[in-house]
C-alpha cells in the first residue's frame, strides 16, 4: 500500500547513488548478492538476540534492495537480474521471523509459523499472477518499472519492513506483532485473490 510513496520519495536518491555505483563499476546482480548477503547476516544477529544490530544490518540490506533496481534501470535491466532479485527478496523475508522464532522458540515459535503461513499466501498470490500476466503480455500502471506485474495490497515490502524494525525494536512483543500483520497478510491475500480472479477472468 504503501510502496508507491516510499519509491517516489527514494527514487531520485537511488538513481543518483546507483550512477556512482556504475561509475565503479559495479553491477546490478553484484549489489543484489551483496544485499542479500547483509539480510542474512541482520538474520543471524536477530537469532543470537542482537536485535539493534539486526534492524541496522536489515536496513543497509533494503538500500542494496533498492540500489540494484536503481542501477539496473540505468544500465540493462534483464530477465536473470529479476528472478535474482525476486527471489532474494522472498528469501530474506522468510529468514526473519525464523530468526525470531530461533531467538526465542518457546513463545516466538507459533507466532513465527503462522507469519511465515501468511508470507506463503502473500508471496503465491503475487507471483502465481505475475506469472499468467507475464503469459497474457498484461503489464502494470502503477509499477511500470518492476520487471514483473506487481501486484499490491495492503501488505507490501514498506509495511513488511516497518514491522520487522518494531519487532527489532520491541522484540518481547514479536508475538503479538506477527498475529497482526498475518491478519493484514490474510486481508492481502484476499484482496489479491480478488484482483487477479477478476483481471485474468476479463482478460480474453
Amino acid at each position: 500500500m504503501l510502496d508507491r510513496i516510499a519509491l517516489r520519495l527514494l527514487s531520485p536518491g537511488l538513481t543518483t547513488a546507483a550512477r556512482g555505483l556504475r561509475r565503479l563499476g559495479l553491477h546490478a546482480d553484484q549489489v543484489t548478492l551483496l544485499g542479500f548477503a547483509v539480510g542474512v547476516l541482520s538474520a543471524l544477529a536477530i537469532a543470537f538476540r542482537h536485535y539493534t544490530i539486526g534492524l541496522a544490518l536489515m536496513a543497509a540490506s533494503r538500500l542494496c534492495d533498492g540500489l540494484d533496481g536503481a542501477l539496473a534501470r540505468i544500465t540493462a535491466p534483464t530477465d536473470r537480474g529479476g528472478y535474482l532479485d525476486i527471489t532474494t527478496d522472498f528469501l530474506f523475508y522468510a529468514s526473519i521471523p525464523l530468526a525470531f522464532a530461533v531467538a526465542e522458540p518457546a513463545v516466538n515459535a507459533l507466532p513465527a509459523a503462522l507469519l511465515l503461513a501468511s508470507f506463503i499466501g502473500t508471496g503465491s498470490t503475487f507471483l502465481a499472477f505475475a506469472a499468467l500476466a507475464a503469459q497474457r503480455g498484461l503489464k502494470s500502471t502503477v509499477y511500470p518499472g518492476k520487471g514483473i506485474y506487481y501486484l499490491g495490497g495492503l501488505t507490501e515490502a514498506t509495511e513488511t519492513l516497518a514491522c520487522f524494525a518494531l519487532m527489532c525494536l520491541w522484540p518481547s512483543r514479536f508475538p503479538l506483532l506477527a498475529e497482526v500483520f498475518a491478519a493484514l497478510c490474510a486481508v492481502t491475500i484476499v484482496t489479491r485473490l480478488w484482483a487477479g480472479w477478476r483481471a485474468l477472468q476479463e482478460t480474453p
